[in-house]
């Protein structure tokens, strides 16, 4: 198992409650009828390996470490991953998206195990924030430029609630375009115009590293598009740009497990 990397930099306090409340409003969302409608079906029927279990079935907040560093900003829930457990990246099913991405973090330092499977699982994440440009799994894993423009508000305010953050990751276009929208709210724009390329590092005066990453689909991962070496050297990447190594908790603190 990797050993988290360590600095001495001491924790921030107050943003984990700022996240409280942000999780309380992605939680209760109704903007989009039509992905509200579709996770409450898809909750109803359930997929036949899951036909035991409780779907989450509502709007997925983010979650990871209150104290990040670096933030990585996904798509959307998966249909019978994320809005079954109600954690982005997690319960997709060996091989998925959520195992290829925590195994790269695991290799990394920046999660306790290499996998991803449930809420309860005791994955704990160091350094690191996962997010979404949207928050409610999508028919088709497609949700329109409207859906996409009515979830902004919730990456908006959790990325403002991580104070800490040096790097945003962007795992996949949709999430590199959400990034940038919020940047040019704050009135921030790169030295050039970003294009996504995966493996781009675009520095932003005066505000965090954007890194492009092709997002860790299985449609990527089993094509050979995205590999897991090249997933580990995004992540060598933005360790790099975050700084020397991933802070240690301070004294009577835990990472955070969800």
């Amino acid at each position: 198992m990797a050993t988290p990397r360590r600095s001495a930099e001491p924790h921030a306090g107050g943003a984990a409650g700022d996240l409280d409340t942000i999780r309380e409003r992605i939680v209760t969302c109704t903007r989009c009828p039509r992905l509200r409608e579709y996770c409450a079906r898809v909750a109803r029927e359930k997929r036949a390996a899951y036909r035991g279990e409780e779907y989450w079935g509502r709007p997925v907040p983010g979650f990871g470490d209150p104290g990040a560093r670096i933030v990585l900003v996904g798509l959307a829930p998966a249909a019978h991953g994320a809005n079954r457990t109600g954690r982005m990246f997690t319960g997709d099913g060996r091989g998925g998206s959520g195992d290829f991405l925590m195994a790269a973090l695991h290799a990394g330092g920046y999660a306790n195990r290499p996998s991803s499977s449930a809420s309860g699982d005791g994955l704990a994440l160091s350094d690191v924030w996962i997010a979404a440009a949207v928050r409610c799994a999508p028919p088709d894993n497609k949700p329109s430029p409207q859906e996409i423009a009515a979830c902004h508000v919730h990456l908006r305010d959790e990325l403002a609630a991580l104070g800490r953050a040096r790097v945003y990751v962007a795992l996949g276009r949709v999430a590199f375009d959400a990034i940038w929208r919020v940047l040019a709210e704050r009135g921030l724009r790169p030295a050039e115009r970003p294009t996504f390329r995966h493996g781009g590092v675009y520095p932003v005066a005066g505000g965090p590293t954007v890194i492009a990453s092709y997002h860790p689909s299985r449609q990527n991962t089993q094509t050979g598009r995205l590999t897991a070496a090249m997933l580990e050297g995004v992540v060598s990447v933005f360790h790099r740009f975050a700084g020397a190594g991933v802070r240690s908790p301070a004294a009577g603190e835990s990472p955070r497990e969800t």
